[in-house]
């Protein structure tokens, strides 16, 4: 790898107009460089239901290719040649409760859902369309409730659930797409949305539902207000059995476009209390576009108080925009995607196409969030830890070039970006990270950042964000494999879950490496643990990581069972593994269950770990059973 650092500052002209756009080559490091400009993605209304769908249909128009838009052309060749294809925070625990871990969350003060919650009375799961209250004390099962659309046709539904007080919200998708001779793209007229509100003051209850048309992107629980966020691709038939050049099916899409009405965009949803019934679509008075639309995709923020006993219409606000990540902090909201490039396959974008557009809401009280502001970074996100507020700034880490770390002139760099009139604006850069690799992973402790990029070794990165108009690059350390997740340990310790590669950076199993970056200038590996051919959950889903400081405990799925690690000063060691067993079902939903532990928490001094086969009690400071609840 060659390094290369070059740090740029914002004029003050350019303060709502631009953001710092792609890299170019590096000049001296240290030496400020002229920075490209994108604009700034602002949201604007849209005056009328007409104006909103005559934009909508040339946004699309402008978006729509031979196959659809955009990744729709590998979905469409799978489905054609197959002929169908399917494809929660903790509530205020009683001072009696003893003390409990909580979900990995990003930020403190936004929970985000998953699999399993527990305010430390009780562990509340959700697997297979079953919602279930265990007792940590008994180590029973003492509620459960089917929730209404887990009949066996929702069998590939997924679910999360976020838990506040004695109310659990659960998250459910489903991703069933049937064909019927036409090709609606990912969001066809099977793909929903399905939320469950859950009362738990006595044997668990379904009180009320909510389902809309797209696909849950994330949410994220403030206080008593949950936020969930939607996309919805739009609802029109384009011809399956097209004939023809690219050139004409694509003049065979537009015409579908210009045929359609808005309904084809505005995602409907209905709402239930107990024996009511209510149903409603999004408005076009609730919808924004941003400067550049894509015509391709729409985003829903819903908005619920948890505290009330019906979930209600959502209050919903919706923007013409695509998004493939969600940030939260106690106050605010980011949604951020890759703008797609006209016509051309998203997954493998042109380099000179790769700009992420962000959209920032604030969330710092209840109800429906407000709109603060928009702006646009080149390159792309590896995901929300990419993200960062702090000191009323904003960064970001990106990647650009060659999406896939090739060697075909990729580089990352962090920006630092605020709100300024509107508009998220850069007020200071540093870039040439990893040339010819990608980003794999990003962590911001304060004013510090820690960036991991990867081709055939792993530089970690130590960069200081303390002034936002000068970052810089404090440290690089060199070592072969890489960390795809960062975890803050005390006394100035990093840890990082990953994959050891060879001297070619093919990769060689789990491993979990212990860094000291107390000194910015020399970040150092104090301790590795390494299982060959392993792999780990915990690498693409940090909740599946659990982190105990009072007792050094660290908790890895790896494989179909969970590592039992400890970590002490300087140093790894092993405690043992938990495993769990194989059932079979019966239920139509799913015959058999596997024994791959996907969660763990503690309570106590006692550590669950959850699967969809049960829930496993164990000492965590031996790994020795102390007893198995079946969820069959």
């Amino acid at each position: 790898m060659t390094r290369g650092i070059k740090t740029a500052v914002a004029g003050s002209t350019l303060v709502t107009l631009a953001v710092l756009a792609g890299s170019t080559p590096a000049p001296s490091p240290g030496r400020p460089s002229a920075p490209a400009m994108v604009p700034a993605a602002a949201l604007v209304p849209f005056d009328s239901c007409a104006d909103a769908l005559a934009e909508l249909r040339a946004a699309a128009r402008a978006s729509v290719g031979p196959y659809g838009f955009g990744d729709q052309a590998v979905l469409r060749a799978t489905v054609a040649a197959e002929g169908a294809r399917s494809v929660a925070g903790a509530g205020a625990a009683p001072e009696a409760a003893p003390a409990y871990s909580t979900t990995n969350n990003h930020e403190a003060g936004a929970d985000e859902p998953d699999l399993v919650k527990t305010d430390g009375r009780r562990i509340v799961t959700v697997t297979a369309g079953v919602l279930r209250v265990v007792d940590p004390v008994s180590r029973q099962i003492i509620g459960q409730v089917d929730l209404p659309g887990a009949e066996p046709e929702h069998r590939w539904a997924t679910y999360r659930l976020l838990l506040r007080g004695d109310r659990a919200l659960v998250l459910a998708d489903d991703d069933v797409t049937i064909m019927a001779g036409e090709w609606a793209g990912p969001a066809s007229t099977a793909d929903e949305a399905r939320l469950l509100l859950v009362d738990l003051t006595g044997p668990p209850r379904v009180t009320g539902t909510y389902r809309i048309r797209g696909r849950t992107l994330d949410a994220r629980l403030t206080g008593d207000t949950v936020r969930v966020v939607v996309r919805t691709t739009p609802r029109l038939p384009f011809p399956v059995d097209a004939d023809g050049s690219d050139r004409a099916r694509t003049r065979q899409h537009r015409t579908v476009i210009d045929q359609a009405g808005i309904a084809a965009w505005l995602p409907e949803y209905e709402w239930t209390a107990d024996d009511e019934r209510h149903t409603g679509r999004l408005g076009c008075d609730r919808l924004s576009r941003p400067d550049r639309m894509t015509g391709s995709a729409l985003l829903t923020v819903l908005s619920f108080d948890l505290t009330a006993d019906r979930l209600g219409d959502g209050d919903p606000v919706g923007v013409a925009a695509d998004a493939s990540t969600v940030y939260g902090t106690a106050t605010s909201l980011y949604l951020a995607g890759q703008r797609p490039p006209a016509g051309t396959p998203r997954w493998r974008p042109d380099t000179a196409e790769q700009v992420t557009e962000i959209y920032q809401f604030d969330t710092g009280s209840s109800g429906r969030p407000r709109y603060l502001a928009g702006g646009s970074v080149p390159g792309w996100l590896i995901n929300q830890y990419a993200l960062s507020e702090w000191d009323g700034h904003l960064r970001v880490a990106t990647t650009t070039g060659d999406g896939w770390g090739q060697g075909r002139g990729s580089e990352s760099t962090v920006r630092v970006l605020r709100n300024a009139g509107g508009s998220l604006v850069p007020v200071g850069a540093v870039g040439g990270l990893g040339r010819g690799e990608r980003i794999y992973a990003v962590r911001y402790l304060g004013p510090i950042a820690y960036v991991v990029t990867f081709r055939q070794t792993d530089p970690l990165y130590s960069l200081d964000l303390t002034d936002p108009t000068k970052p810089v690059v404090t440290g690089e350390l060199k070592i072969t494999g890489y960390s795809a997740y960062l975890h803050p340990l005390p006394d100035g310790r990093l840890l990082g879950v990953g994959q050891e590669a060879d001297g070619q950076g093919r990769t060689e199993g789990v491993q979990v490496s212990l860094f000291d970056v107390r000194d910015p200038a020399r970040p150092h590996r104090l301790d590795q643990w390494h299982l060959p051919h392993g792999w780990s959950s915990a690498e693409h889903d940090p909740h599946a990581f659990l982190y105990r400081p009072d007792t050094g405990l660290v908790a890895l799925p790896v494989g179909t069972g969970l590592r039992l690690l400890r970590v002490n000063d300087d140093k790894i060691s092993e405690i043992g593994q938990v495993t769990h067993p194989s059932v079979v079902r019966e239920a139509a939903r799913r015959a058999w269950l596997g024994p791959s532990v996907r969660r763990s928490l503690v309570i106590g001094d006692v550590l669950w770990t959850v699967s969809e086969a049960g829930l496993r009690a164990t000492d965590p400071a031996t790994a020795r059973s102390l007893g198995w609840i079946p969820t069959t």
